[in-house]
């Protein structure tokens, strides 16, 4: 396989759907890139992921930092695409700047970010620094306060004619694809038919260039709420909750570890 970049993936768009997914460390990024996933996200969802939070608002500039180098270090093949958390570009564009170099400085490809119109200015700012912007809109979770909870975006004509204006802004500012969260169907294909660039879907139906899943939705890892468009392609936990108890019952019955010579 060849080396995902910017380029490749936004040249995919009407030739292949590709299925993209999240990883937080080494060990899975290695996995899904060996797999053939095209574009790992290593996503502000780590907040409730891995970390342990209610939404991703918590999430630090250093812990994605942490985060993407150690994907980065696995990764050979896929695009790697660093989500910048909340405050790490809301606190003006200088800053904003700083923390996106440091993305790829910690080995990502290109960074995420959320918003529409709001945040074209940094868009062009960035694009035209050299460092490639994956945007993002419709429902964005760090927004999630604003929204009164996770909620579809797009369900009114004023609604949705705000989704595909803020969508097709991010293409003019130099946006590579964007993503669709939470959008009804026909606005998602409304919106992929209007850019020349890659749409990605996530609870967005199936006409959209390419999909995310969250790592742990996918494999079965998530056992607290997963959100209706999620299809499980493992079990993981259980097969993990297996292992752990095997191994808990091996230590006290005494097989585990087994004599040495």
């Amino acid at each position: 396989m060849k080396k995902w970049t910017t380029v490749t993936f936004a040249a995919a768009k009407g030739k292949q759907k590709l299925g993209c997914c999240t990883a937080y460390d080494a060990c899975f990024a290695r996995l899904a890139d060996e797999a053939g996933v095209p574009c790992i996200l290593v996503g502000d969802s780590m907040g409730m992921t891995m970390l342990g939070y209610d939404t991703t608002l918590p999430v630090k500039m250093e812990e994605t930092l942490s985060a993407t180098a150690a994907v980065a270090r696995a990764v050979k093949d896929a695009l790697v695409v660093a989500d910048m958390p909340f405050g790490s570009y809301q606190c003006g564009d200088d800053a904003a700047m700083a923390n996106a170099v440091a993305c790829l400085k910690a080995g990502a490809d290109a960074v995420k970010l959320e918003g529409g119109a709001r945040v074209c200015g940094l868009i062009r700012r960035m694009t035209e620094a050299g460092i490639p912007v994956l945007a993002h809109v419709g429902m964005t979770p760090q927004s999630v306060n604003a929204y009164g909870g996770f909620k579809t975006q797009g369900k009114t004509r004023e609604a949705a004619a705000q989704v595909l204006a803020d969508a097709q802004a991010v293409e003019a500012a130099g946006a590579f694809a964007v993503t669709l969260e939470c959008v009804p169907d026909d606005l998602a294909a409304t919106v992929t038919a209007a850019l020349k660039i890659p749409t990605i879907g996530i609870g967005a139906g199936p006409v959209c260039d390419a999909q995310w899943l969250v790592m742990h939705d996918l494999l079965g890892l998530n056992e607290g709420h997963v959100p209706s468009f999620v299809k499980k392609y493992a079990d993981l936990a259980s097969i993990a909750k297996q292992a752990f108890a095997a191994y808990v019952g091996e230590v006290a019955g005494g097989v585990f570890p087994p004599p040495r010579a």
